[in-house]
């Protein structure tokens, strides 16, 4: 009984501290596209990828900490998170333009969630498939309800007109990057 205990505790601080590191990349996610647009002269997704490198590290060293697998699979992980955070980009404007003539607010929500799904549901599927990937997709499901739900403060960010701060990202990435945590240390979610 008191091992479990003290396992609970220690996986609970681990996330916790997960969730801090999301917090720190999601402070420097909106600060990203005004530098790398001075830098970088490339085409648009490219450069929007580059925007999720910070929190793209932060998911290789937590594949890299948390699985057995090969040193690429950390890499790989990063690839698929960038990847993820085009999609999700390109998904909420996509749901943007598609909701009609709604109010600001319930169209950044929505975009927001459209969003917030496709960014998670990228990062687990293409880190479930990696060898040292979670198959259980039970494993998953608190990233994709945390990502789906963090997705819907667009909307306080659109509200708030924050430009080069974010309630969104460091909240979206510190429930990830838990989720994440969660989903690798799970001891049945590799079978």
């Amino acid at each position: 009984m008191a091992t479990t205990t003290i396992s609970s505790n220690q996986s609970r601080t681990g996330l916790l501290k997960i969730a801090a590191a999301g917090v720190l990349t999601g402070l420097l996610t909106p600060l990203l596209p005004t530098l790398i647009d001075r830098l970088i002269r490339a085409p648009g997704d490219f450069r929007l990828a580059l925007v999720a490198v910070p929190f793209a590290i932060l998911v290789g060293v937590l594949v890299r900490r948390f699985t057995l697998g090969p040193w690429w699979t950390a890499l790989a992980a990063a690839v698929f998170t960038m990847a993820a955070f085009v999609c999700a980009v390109n998904a909420a404007i996509w749901t943007d333009g598609q909701v009609g003539d709604v109010a600001k607010v319930l169209r950044n929500i929505c975009a927001g969630l459209a969003g917030g799904l496709v960014g998670s549901a990228v990062m687990a599927l293409g880190i479930g498939l990696l060898p040292a990937g979670p198959r259980n997709v039970a494993a998953w499901l608190p990233m994709l309800v945390i990502g789906t739900l963090a997705g819907t403060l667009l909307a306080v960010d659109s509200a708030l007109e924050l430009d080069l701060s974010s309630v969104l990202y460091p909240v979206w990435q510190a429930g990830v990057a838990a989720g994440l945590g969660w989903a690798l240390q799970r001891p049945t979610a590799r079978r």
